[in-house]
C-alpha cells in the first residue's frame, strides 16, 4: 500500500488552518493541524510529515521557537515552508532554514 504525503499545518489561524486543510486533502494529501509550535512538536512524537508549512507568529511557541526546537529533533526533518503575513518574511524564512 502506498502512503500518502502528509503535510503539518502550523497556524494559530483557525480560518486559514481550515482552508489550508481542505484544499490540500482535495489534492491527496493526509494533513495533522496544530495552533502553535508546541502544539506542532507534540504531533511530531508520533508523526513524521513530509512538509511543515510554518506560521512565525502565535502564541504559547512561535515560529521561531519551533523551528529551533525542530532543528534538534532526531532523524530526518522535513522541509519547512514559512506562511506569514510580515514584510521581513524572506528574512524569517532564510533565518530558520525554511524552504
Amino acid at each position: 500500500m502506498i502512503r500518502r504525503k502528509q503535510i503539518l499545518i502550523v497556524d494559530d489561524d483557525q480560518e486559514i488552518r481550515e482552508m489550508l486543510e481542505i484544499t490540500l486533502m482535495e489534492e491527496g494529501y493526509d494533513v495533522l493541524s496544530a495552533s502553535d509550535g508546541e502544539a506542532a512538536l507534540a504531533l511530531l512524537e508520533r508523526n513524521r510529515p513530509n512538509l511543515i508549512l510554518l506560521d512565525m507568529r502565535m502564541p504559547v511557541m512561535d515560529g521561531w521557537g519551533f523551528a529551533r526546537a525542530y532543528a534538534s529533533c532526531p532523524g530526518p526533518r522535513a522541509p519547512i515552508l514559512v506562511m506569514t503575513a510580515a514584510v521581513d518574511a524572506g528574512t524569517w524564512a532564510r533565518e530558520v532554514g525554511a524552504c
